[in-house]
């Protein structure tokens, strides 16, 4: 294998490892080649016409929209010389990278000097190019300039909607040879049992596998392997046992000294040396290297084993779609917070990933990539080493609410092991591989296995969701219980029926569900369907605000006969003496984010919303807010709901432009990074308690209540406060998101059983 071949080889598989690549459309084959001239010329692109040119931003001190401009060509990394470099090459490349635009270019290698080829030199752009390659030049590799010349760029930090490429740390791991790595187990019980925990270490090696010399072999080098393969921990190995194995078996030995640290994320981060072809012993002394790895709680099999393996209790993943993916958060006083993006690295989100149970960590997230936090932000320029225990012994800055901000939150995907989950499901007839009819893989009573269908009843959102992270797909956009436009496949028997889930599982078969099939409609066409996406929004309120704004009304019955027909009232109010008398509210306003990673819309188009002439507005979705207060036995003592009459952008924070407006039956949605306001003044924005006692009571609000929009994270749509009412005043606090709080504080604050998943027993 020559050695740009094994270049382009590393690049595709520890893609994970490197920085945002984007890749552009190419000129067609039969489009007319310009005149060159030797000043400026387009960028002349033979391997272009076969492979998209991709680009990368690298280099140090820096945040995810800025960086040195670096783009593979020839199948090697070069740069950008900033010879008459302009702001409008810089907008050309920030597109190509996912951005809306650039905020600024720099120059004379202000990210630091590269290395290899500088690749462009002269680049001038019109700005309407697709990609730096349509620009004129110099050419390819034609340039006069040193590193100390490198250009970078600055890109506004909003997303171009669609783009789904992740922000991802440069791993900066030096060019070798190691692709993929796995154990290969020789127990015959281990063989049929995932996931694979030990065995004998290989590297991919032209078509085959070939084995590692262990002399020289330490536990730092074990580390790594388990990191990468999904496991926290490495344990001993019985080597006598394998010795005696791997003396009967014929091995090519590919590496020999092996000098790892511990703190890399991939062997190939490692000094390696490579055994050469003619050596007279290529493992003198020593045998195939053989590791045992120690899985986290969530992927072990012995249930003795997980109650004494403890993962971390205050540090968490949020939002994220897979296993092992999601935002930083850690617990500090109760109360949970994000971390901030700047410095992080793969060595820091490893040691997260590594204390909650799962590997190394595959990608070092930033930009709020995972949404944003809510909370407090804790930590700042976070500094592990990689040997740490906790991210909490990795030094790090106290910040201030200048230092960063929840579009700074940090973020981790972590190296999970291989479980196998994603071949025993597919999805058929769908117009792209993220939707169509679910089929799982069974065995009849003779063992034999086959495809079969999942009964749609009671099929909802939840369910898709584990149907969508099993399948790899991102999260659920949708959940379907009607599929006959997918009708394209001769899988026709329901084999599961029943099936409920609480949204958290790594597979179907971990939901509960019938023991035997019974679906009342049976035929294929009532099958259930999922719609994926790699992108979901996440709703959540503003806490504090309710608890500022929070009041007592009371408010003539004549003016309630809206509210009344709107069924925003409690039930006394139908036996009042209308249109005298009144009714006491409880008032507050609600101000709901969205700060997931796509736009929050009503389930139903609008060809289907109901126009309300009672207040002259249209309802996208029948219930979107539920507003209770409840007693210490937590039942129900007054309710109220409110209809989504109208989703809108009320306002965004800095750099987000508003997309939805109520005003002239426009489009309806929350976009990432707004708000929608319901100010305490407008109708149903209340809980009619005019038949509640004086008391102690907690009031909750729950958004989108029946999850009939889809969103990445439904743990943080309620809020709670403690609430205090005398006759005549009442009093909130401790308001908080229902899952802003330690365990030990929740405890403490709701002082009642029956509470799950935001919603009341």
């Amino acid at each position: 294998m020559d050695r740009s071949t094994h270049r382009r080889l590393l690049t595709l598989l520890l893609s994970g490892l490197l920085l945002p690549c984007c890749c552009a459309q190419t000129t067609p084959s039969n489009a007319p080649t310009p005149t060159p001239t030797p000043a400026s010329s387009p960028s002349p692109s033979p391997q272009a016409q076969t492979e998209r040119l991709k680009v990368r931003l690298a280099g140090y001190p820096r945040k995810h929209n800025e960086g040195r401009v670096e783009l593979f060509y020839k199948g090697e990394w070069g740069t950008i010389c900033d010879d008459d470099f302009t702001i409008t090459n810089a907008h050309v490349l920030c597109r190509q990278l996912g951005f809306v635009s650039a905020t600024g270019w720099t120059h004379s290698a202000k990210y630091g000097k590269g290395q290899g080829k500088i690749w462009l030199d002269n680049v001038l752009c019109s700005g309407g190019e697709k990609s730096i390659e349509f620009c004129r030049s110099r050419g390819w590799g034609n340039s006069d300039c040193t590193h100390d010349e490198d250009a970078g760029i600055v890109c506004k930090d909003e997303r171009i909607p669609g783009f789904l490429d992740s922000n991802v740390i440069d791993a900066h791991v030096d060019e070798n040879k190691v692709e993929e790595v796995r154990l290969r187990p020789v127990v015959a019980t281990a063989k049929k049992k995932l996931p694979i925990t030990e065995g004998v270490v290989e590297v991919k090696y032209k078509d085959g596998w070939a084995q590692i010399c262990d002399v020289g072999w330490t536990i730092k080098n074990t580390r790594v392997i388990c990191g990468m393969l999904g496991f926290p921990h490495e344990r001993k190995v019985n080597k006598n046992f394998y010795k005696l194995y791997l003396e009967r078996q014929k091995n090519y030995f590919y590496l020999h000294s092996v000098a790892c640290t511990g703190t890399e994320v991939h062997l190939a981060a490692c000094p390696l040396e490579f055994i050469k072809p003619n050596a007279t012993s290529s493992c003198s002394g020593g045998m195939a290297a053989v590791v045992s790895c120690m899985p986290g709680p969530l992927f072990m099999q012995n249930t003795g084993m997980k109650k004494k393996l403890k993962i971390s209790n205050n540090v968490r993943l949020k939002g994220g779609a897979r296993v092992g993916e999601g935002r930083v958060e850690v617990l500090k006083n109760n109360e949970w917070g994000t971390v901030c993006d700047d410095r992080w690295n793969l060595q820091s989100a490893s040691v997260v990933c590594r204390e909650l149970g799962f590997g190394s960590a595959k990608e070092a997230l930033t930009g709020a990539r995972m949404g944003q936090g809510m909370g407090p932000i804790y930590m700042n320029e976070v500094k592990c080493v990689g040997h740490e225990r906790s991210v909490w012994n990795c030094p790090f800055k106290n910040i201030t609410s200048e230092d960063c901000q929840h579009t700074e939150d940090a973020g981790v995907r972590c190296n999970t092991p291989y479980l196998g989950l994603e071949s025993t499901i597919r999805l058929t007839g769908g117009r792209t591989r993220y939707e169509g009819r679910v089929e799982i893989l069974g065995s009849d009573s003779n063992g034999t296995q086959s495809w079969g269908l999942i009964c749609g009843e009671n099929w909802t959102t939840k369910e898709a969701m584990v149907a969508c992270r099993q399948l790899g797909l991102g999260y659920a956009n949708q959940g379907l219980q009607e599929t006959w436009y997918w009708d394209s496949s001769n899988v026709t028997e329901m084999v599961m029926s029943g099936v409920k889930c609480t949204g958290s599982e790594m597979a179907l078969s971990q939901c509960q569900h019938h023991k035997s099939v019974s679906c009342q409609k049976a035929a294929a066409k009532f099958s259930a369907g999922v719609i994926c996406s790699e992108t979901a929004s996440d709703l959540a309120l503003n806490a504090p605000l309710v608890q500022q704004t929070v009041y007592i009304e009371d408010r003539p019955l004549h003016m309630l006969y809206c509210a009344a027909e709107e069924d925003c009232l409690s039930k006394s109010a139908a036996q009042a003496n209308w249109p005298y008398g009144h009714r006491r509210l409880l008032r507050f306003s609600s101000q709901i984010h969205n700060i997931g990673r796509a736009d929050f819309r009503p389930k139903a188009g609008r060809h289907s919303w109901v126009w309300h002439a009672c207040h002259g507005h249209y309802h996208s979705m029948d219930i979107f807010t539920h507003y209770d207060l409840l007693n210490a036995n937590g039942t129900k003592v007054a309710e109220g709901h409110k209809a989504s009459f109208c989703l809108e952008d009320t306002d965004c924070y800095e750099g987000v432009s508003k997309r939805y407006e109520c005003a002239n039956f426009g489009d309806q949605g929350i976009t990432v990074g707004c708000w929608d306001l319901y100010r305490h003044d407008i109708d149903c924005q209340w809980i009619d308690i005019t038949d509640v006692k004086p008391g102690n009571y907690i009031l909750q609000i729950v958004i989108n209540p029946n999850y009939e929009v889809a969103e990445s994270d439904f743990t943080n749509n309620a809020m709670k406060c403690n609430c205090k009412y005398d006759g005549h005043r009442i009093w909130l606090h401790n308001c908080h998101i229902g899952d802003a709080f330690s365990e030990e504080a929740e405890r403490r604050f709701e002082k009642y059983p029956g509470q799950l998943n935001n919603q009341i027993s």
